[in-house]
């Protein structure tokens, strides 16, 4: 599946010394909204912890 993620939802934005992904990378993420075209997502490790909790398998 392809999608967005803006800037600020990636590490990179926030830690030095995490790389910025590149096109074609393919990455760890949770889905923001389905709706949009195309599909927005996160690739921070707290947004992604919300979503496993929301589902139930998380702590």
């Amino acid at each position: 599946m392809s999608g967005f993620i803006d800037q600020v939802k990636h590490p990179s934005w926030w830690d030095d010394s995490v790389t910025a992904p590149q096109i074609g990378d393919e990455i760890h993420v949770v889905v923001l909204d389905a709706d949009r075209e195309p599909p927005r997502f996160s690739a921070l490790g707290r947004d992604i912890d919300v979503a496993r909790r929301l589902r139930g398998n998380g702590t």
